[in-house]
């Protein structure tokens, strides 16, 4: 794993988001994967900044998202295809069309995990998939416990995860309790990763990452047997 230590959130943001910026311009039809919640909302702020200022085109770059919260329709204002649109597929050129995120309200569940992952399949697969880590070490939703040889399936999410995600509403008691998510394989067979870790509450995480065993019981621990992980974190995290 190569560790890119930064100052804080703010440089973390720019970093990550110059990485993404000459991966695009290197590799115009980037097959890229995409995380939600506050870790990556800087990073996109910056994508969006440059492509104002400097015409980074997306034009042929295809986006899949890690995960979709189930029961909640795409959009209402927490769903993550209404995060994604309002943080960054608006405010730049890509197609929609080649936006994909799960369907957490589709009718058959089951079925819509495999569509996804055949969907990724069919593209050949993520070139570079964003990531962050949760408090209890969850990539995607993939939380505690989940086989590290998952495909894109339905998750119980943890209460920790769902207190985590609180924040986002008016009440704990409207938080989804299920999600559609990437499987660790899948994430696993992405030819590239970049991990973000900010903020102190991500300091536990970060220290079982680095010198904890690979565990099963620790998700983003799998990470350690990837060839190409670059990992970007901030002093608060470290």
């Amino acid at each position: 794993m190569n560790i890119i230590k930064v100052k804080d959130y703010t440089e973390m943001s720019q970093k990550a988001a110059a990485y993404i910026i000459d991966k695009v311009r290197v590799k115009p039809n980037l097959k890229l994967g995409l995380a939600t919640g506050g870790t990556p909302i800087g990073t996109y702020q910056n994508l969006i900044k440059d492509h104002q200022e400097h015409g980074t085109s997306y034009q042929q770059v295809v986006t899949f998202n890690l995960d979709e919260y189930i029961g909640i329709s795409s959009d209402h204002e927490n769903s993550y295809r209404f995060y994604m649109n309002d943080h960054l597929f608006n405010h730049i050129d890509i197609p929609i069309g080649q936006t994909f995120i799960p369907n957490g309200n589709a009718d058959n569940i089951e079925a819509e995990c495999v569509r996804y992952e055949q969907l990724i399949q069919h593209y050949g697969g993520i070139d570079l998939q964003i990531l962050g880590i949760g408090s209890n070490g969850h990539i995607g939703f993939n939380e505690p416990g989940t086989s590290f040889h998952s495909k894109t399936h339905v998750i119980d999410l943890a209460p920790s995860t769902i207190k985590a995600n609180a924040r986002f509403f008016s009440s704990l008691a409207e938080v989804p309790t299920k999600a559609i998510t990437m499987g660790i394989s899948t994430i696993m067979n992405s030819k590239e990763i970049l991990l973000l870790v900010s903020g102190e509450n991500k300091k536990e995480a970060m220290k079982k990452l680095s010198t904890g065993e690979i565990s099963e019981s620790f998700p983003a621990s799998v990470l350690r047997n990837h060839s190409n992980v670059t990992i970007m974190v901030d002093q608060a995290a470290l």
